[in-house]
């Protein structure tokens, strides 16, 4: 079940705020729990058992961890980050691993590896890692454990962040799963339904139109079309990922506002960065945090030498490449855009500094353009493939031609991409996004959402296209 699909917001969505709201504050917890089970079984009926008796585990590891010392707890984290580490691995890597020793042992004339494939859970990657700061946060005593193990389970398994983020940290939020009666009122109702009507017209009037045409330009390959069509792919894809991916992020923030929860931002202009660095600032910015304190910090972070520093970067963005997909397309962005970081603190900062805020944004862009071809194509060779089609600046291929809808909307994208350059546009964002708004505002707000919810639902019910990219991560 997705945000954007018929089911969702005919049925389960408002059946859930209408029981929701009715519901006395005692039964909320337990009922959007339920809800949340639900929702994931929908679409993974046997994963969930896998995810519960996870989560039942866990909860009774950090509950000892908590109450232990010295060697003791040490050892409870470990087996803590075993148990959630352990299962990503398998689910998410076993066959990436297993398919890779095959093709090592017939290349050597030993005999392949057979396998039984193992299917990927949904939305394994984002709670296994707020699982982690749920350990993590309650080792290093930034805030105690829950009390009840049902708490717990809603944490980890919330519908609205549940599939595809934002990574929601165990601290950001432990006190909002007891208590959210500060922030449970009709302002933030209004105004997370209206984040979450704005999410879901980027992903069905944006990014849903630009995939399609993505799609068909990808599936020809990179040698089958010209280069025109080639840079038009990548472009537009580039656009779909940001609106798909920023889109699910509103629809779950504007959620959760509506059932008194604050879920982190997790986009903010990320396409006006003027170096990777700023990039990563902006894009999924709970990814990129949660690196940070969970992986960079502890690798020494700052504090070690110039070479080692670089080392750790670079390392901790090769992991964020291969927890985006057990592929090796999907290593090489990582160390893409780790080699691009190292970069930029070395020497690259100081000459955009010195060519100015608009060519930074631009050889910015071109940057990820060329890594985004790693992260759409399938495989390594399909993305070497298109990216020497794309700087062979030739018309040998395929020309692709796209209809009024395509550009039109390849336009709006454009536009609303690159208009937070502007700082006025962007402190106006700022603003409109924040949960206080004059009553004013708020009418207005609720017109918007009203129309432009009928506007997005109409496109859904004419359109069999409908996915969203990090579904598969």
């Amino acid at each position: 079940m997705v945000f954007s699909s018929s089911l969702f917001l005919l049925y389960f969505f408002p059946i859930f705020l209408i029981v929701y709201y009715l519901l006395p504050r005692v039964a909320k917890n337990p009922f959007a729990l339920l809800s949340s089970i639900f929702f994931y079984a929908w679409g993974a009926p046997v994963f969930v058992f896998v995810v519960l008796a996870s989560i039942i585990l866990d909860f009774y590891v950090v509950q000892t961890l908590d109450q232990s010392e010295g060697k003791k707890k040490r050892w409870l984290l470990a087996a803590s980050m075993v148990l959630n580490i352990g299962l990503l691995l398998y689910f998410k890597y076993a066959n990436f691993f297993v398919d890779n020793a095959s093709e090592v042992l017939q290349y050597l004339g030993l005999g392949a590896v057979h396998w039984v494939k193992v299917a990927l859970p949904i939305g394994i990657s984002f709670f296994t890692f707020q699982k982690i700061t749920y350990s993590v946060d309650v080792y290093r005593k930034v805030h105690a454990p829950l009390k009840k193990i049902t708490d717990y389970a809603l944490y980890i398994l919330m519908f609205p962040q549940l599939i595809a983020g934002p990574i929601v940290r165990y601290n950001e939020i432990a006190d909002q799963l007891v208590d959210r009666r500060a922030n449970e009122n009709i302002d933030n109702r209004l105004t997370g339904f209206f984040r979450f009507v704005v999410g879901l017209s980027k992903k069905v009037l944006i990014a849903n139109v630009l995939g399609e045409e993505v799609d068909r330009i990808f599936a020809l390959g990179g040698d089958e079309v010209n280069s025109l069509t080639a840079w038009y792919g990548i472009v537009a894809y580039s656009f779909q990922i940001y609106f798909d991916f920023s889109g699910y992020s509103d629809m779950a923030i504007g959620i959760g506002r509506m059932i008194g929860f604050r879920f982190p931002e997790n986009f903010n202009n990320p396409y006006i960065s003027q170096n990777i660095s700023e990039f990563w600032r902006r894009w999924h910015m709970t990814l990129g945090r949660f690196m940070k304190d969970y992986l960079y910090i502890p690798l020494g972070g700052n504090r070690v030498s110039a070479g080692r520093m670089y080392f750790n970067l670079w390392v901790v963005f090769l992991i964020s490449g291969f927890w985006h997909g057990a592929a090796w397309n999907f290593v090489i962005w990582g160390a893409f855009h780790g080699v691009f970081l190292v970069a930029d603190k070395m020497f690259l900062l100081k000459f955009y500094k010195a060519i100015g805020k608009v060519p930074s944004i631009v050889i910015t862009y071109i940057i990820v353009l060329i890594s985004w071809v790693f992260f759409r194509s399938e495989t390594l060779p399909e993305a070497i493939i298109y990216l020497e089609k794309m700087f062979s600046f030739t018309t040998n291929g395929e020309n692709v031609f796209f209809d009024s809808k395509f550009y039109t909307m390849l336009v709006f994208a454009i536009f609303f991409s690159f208009w937070g350059g502007f700082k006025a546009i962007e402190r106006w964002q700022e603003r409109l996004f924040a949960e206080k708004q004059k009553n004013r505002k708020i009418i207005l707000m609720s017109v918007f959402s009203i129309i432009f919810f009928i506007i997005s639902l109409s496109a859904i019910t004419s359109s069999g296209f409908n996915p969203f990219i990090y579904f598969r991560f």
